[in-house]
């Protein structure tokens, strides 16, 4: 395999801070209850984003189909592998290959549909399978 491309940039002129936006705020509050997928029966959720991200929200339109990302603050950083859905009966895969949030670096993706904007900076989504408290990264539009 050929080695990578080297950046032009030394790794001091970029920026590598990682900041916290927001919480979501959901009736979820266990980690081993919560739903595998937004799918499987999610609730509504609430992003609450730090004020000073209200001008980043213009543009977002209720009805829209959104992708939040979510640093899954209680994953397992240390599995490597996993039953696809901890279903013992499957095999093992590499994380990789799962939606697990147990992973070295547990970002979650999450396509929701944007309900309700509030202020300052408050989003209401469905359907969200992320608990009460988890870190909120970023929000993108979905297509």
């Amino acid at each position: 395999m050929p080695d990578a491309p080297k950046p032009d940039t030394s790794p001091s002129d970029c920026d590598t801070t990682l900041r916290v936006l927001g919480y979501v705020r959901s009736t979820l509050t266990d980690k081993a209850a919560a739903p595998k997928s937004g799918p499987e029966g999610a609730p509504e959720a609430w992003l609450e984003l730090d004020p000073a991200c209200a001008p980043a929200l213009l543009g977002l339109e209720v009805g829209s189909r959104i992708l939040v990302l979510t640093w899954l603050h209680l994953a397992d950083r240390s599995t490597l592998q996993c039953h696809p859905r901890a279903m013992r009966d499957r095999p093992l895969r590499g994380v990789f290959a799962t939606r697990s949030p147990d992973r070295p670096n547990p970002i979650g993706l999450h396509e929701v549909t944007l309900l309700e904007i509030a202020e300052p900076a408050r989003l209401r989504v469905f359907p969200l399978e992320a608990i009460d408290g988890t870190p909120v990264l970023d929000v993108k539009t979905a297509g």
